[in-house]
């Protein structure tokens, strides 16, 4: 198990645990929950071993295994499943130990090594790690793509199936959801479900914590508060905890203005000096309580529109995707991924909007916002539509280089909703209450954290007063307390609201009615959220058994059937050591083979002279016979080692 005892830890002159003491058993998924900045990310550093205690007593099983997501973004060419499969270190330690032994020529520890391999699950690592890629919402074609050529939030998921490709007895997850969809969500959801080691995860996602916790820590104060199990009830208990000792702090108070007045009243009473004194005595030993400070919460609303045009929107036959890029010959056709919508938008509605990843929800929202056009059909606008929009990557709207106080002037200038001014004071106190106040509003966007950068897009978006808001992943990076305003601002906001959102929390608190974006159009869709969680399980479950199938090769297909082996082995004696020997060498071959196919097809996709491309494609077809061969080699020696097993 985990301990602590009396643990205290400092970041440079604040401290951030201060006799902290806890306790982690084997199996537990715990949540780390506390507002930000109180430490959380401080006590992972403690657990991963990068920080040490400045004191008391932290211990952590020396043989547990430990995987996390790796912060940095990965800079390589590698091959996407390539790349995942590193992150399993017993098979990477197998493969270096095999490569030793083969260097050495030393037979028996070349047989070790290759048993050593085996049992690493070097047979299925391509398998497993495809799985998890397809699971984070990667397509089929994308699964050898180079790392490199995926954008930020995409080589991060990257990072996150490298980790739980990683056999590990303590799995240590920072908002893991935070580039995911809500399909992807679902899909980690039940993979942690099923993870027999430790967890410990941050996370902002109500949703999430009860799906997958069991045990909640809570940092506050510099105190770390141990209750069994998920959000929802360490919340209940919390309330209540709080409850009675604000009630407790109020019957203490009373009793000591009780005492106090006596003691006014009759210490000059020689009479009743004695008593006086003695109750002097008594408020001089009562330990006092402390009254129960929650910290302050976070709100804001949205101002009543300056008009509600309805409808809104009308889509008549309209498609939604990309232009042809710019190098595109003229008659190049755009990218089109939604196609014949016909929808309309009244006024004062609710939507939300779900799809798998990759069907066009963004492109959708996008093209509303007028950062994109239809690429067929129109999208009709109501008079005296305003439209706020949140982008997913809150960069999209933001300068990193200017400040807030400049982001909110700009606006100023291109021009006034009715009813705001414009001077710099009413500016900066509007800033103020976003949490913006002192020398925040000069400080760089660049410089700011994620949840920042959200709080400052919503300010701004506030400020425009807009009817329509377009709301993509507007939780990213925010706190639970902030999420919780937003949520309450939604609510109370007159106009329309289109969302797109993995936390469900949200979608359910905001959301009246749901359009799926699916299989290249926009329907609406008949169920709640778990409905929509239960489409979206069968549906990467289909996935997964489509890969399945496509990793079947034709020698597999075409292999003897389990008993012809079986009786060949029984009627000759068998040097099991010899076949697990060969097996080894098999499967690392395999390996091997795999990743020369990889390459070549990752240099494919880029542009070659003709000459070296013919040259590839030869190579390919070599490559792909001897994986043939070997693979077949492998199903029966298998059976062989079974059979004599």
């Amino acid at each position: 198990m985990i301990t602590l005892r009396n643990v205290t830890l400092r970041r440079s002159a604040k401290v951030l645990l201060d006799g902290a003491t806890a306790t982690i058993n084997p199996g537990e998924k715990v949540g780390l929950v506390g507002r930000n900045g109180a430490g959380k990310s401080t006590l992972f550093a403690l657990l991963n071993g990068t920080l040490h205690e400045d004191s008391g007593e932290f211990n952590v099983p020396v043989q547990w295994r430990m995987a996390q997501v790796a912060q940095d973004m990965p800079e390589t060419d590698q091959p996407a499943t390539d790349f995942v499969i590193e992150g399993d270190t017993a098979l990477l330690a197998a493969q270096q130990e095999v490569h030793a032994a083969e260097a050495g020529d030393d037979g028996e520890r070349m047989a070790y090594a290759y048993m050593a391999l085996h049992d690493a699950g070097a047979h299925d690592a391509q398998a497993r790690a495809q799985s998890l890629i397809l699971g984070l919402g990667f397509k089929t074609t994308e699964l050898n793509n180079p790392v490199n050529s995926f954008s930020g939030g995409w080589r991060m998921r990257l990072q996150l199936a490298r980790a739980l490709m990683c056999p590990s007895d303590l799995l240590l997850l920072d908002e893991p959801t935070n580039h995911l969809d809500l399909d992807a969500l679902v899909w980690l959801e039940s993979w942690l479900a099923r993870y027999e080691g430790t967890l410990v995860v941050i996370s902002h996602d109500r949703e999430f914590l009860d799906a997958i916790t069991n045990v909640t820590l809570h940092i506050d104060a510099a105190k770390l508060t141990r209750y069994g199990g998920n959000y929802s009830t360490f919340e209940d208990m919390r309330a209540q905890q709080m409850e009675l000792q604000q009630n407790a702090y109020a019957k203490q108070q009373d009793k000591i203005a009780h005492l106090q007045k006596f003691i006014a009243r009759f210490k000059a009473k020689a009479s009743k000096a004695k008593q006086a004194q003695s109750r002097v005595k008594a408020l001089d030993r009562m330990e006092r309580l402390a009254p129960m400070l929650a910290s302050a919460d976070f709100t804001f609303e949205f101002k009543e529109p300056a008009n509600l045009p309805n409808p809104m929107l009308v889509m008549e036959n309209a498609s939604f995707g990309y232009p042809p890029p710019e190098d595109a010959p003229a008659d190049a056709p755009p990218t089109t991924l939604v196609r014949h919508v016909n929808r309309t938008v009244m006024a004062g509605q609710r939507i939300g909007i779900l799809g798998a990843n990759g069907q066009g929800k963004s492109t959708v929202v996008k093209t509303i916002a007028r950062a994109l056009k239809a690429t067929t059909g129109t999208v009709s606008e109501g008079k005296g539509l305003s439209v706020g929009y949140f982008a997913q990557q809150e960069l999209d709207v933001l300068r990193p280089q200017d400040n807030p106080l400049e982001h909110m002037t700009r606006m100023a200038r291109e021009g006034l909703p009715a009813g705001q001014s414009g001077r710099e004071q009413d500016l900066r106190n509007f800033l103020g209450t976003f949490n913006f106040s002192g020398d925040m509003v000069k400080q760089a966007v660049g410089t700011m954290s994620g949840g920042e950068k959200a709080r400052l897009v919503l300010c701004m978006l506030v400020w425009q007063r807009p009817n329509l808001l377009l709301m993509d992943e507007p939780t990213n990076h925010l706190d639970l307390a902030t999420r919780e305003a937003l949520a309450m601002a939604l609510n109370e906001f007159e106009g329309t609201v289109m969302l797109v959102s993995h936390d469900r929390s949200l979608l359910r608190s905001v959301c009246d009615e749901f359009w799926l974006v699916s299989r290249g159009g926009i329907e609406p869709f008949e169920g709640d959220l778990d409905d929509y969680q239960r489409y979206l399980l069968n549906e990467a479950k289909r996935a997964r058994e489509d890969l399945k199938e496509s990793l079947k090769t034709p020698a597999a297909a075409a292999a003897p059937p389990a008993a012809a082996p079986a009786t060949a082995v029984k009627k000759a004696p068998v040097n099991l050591k010899a076949l697990k020997l060969e097996l080894g060498k098999l499967e690392q071959s395999i390996l091997d083979l795999q990743k020369q196919k990889h390459g070549i097809e990752a240099r494919l996709t880029t542009a070659l002279p003709p000459q070296e491309i013919g040259e590839l494609g030869v190579t390919l077809q070599k490559i792909d016979a001897e994986l043939d061969t070997h693979e077949e080699r492998w199903l029966v020696v298998s059976e062989q080692i079974e059979s004599a097993s």
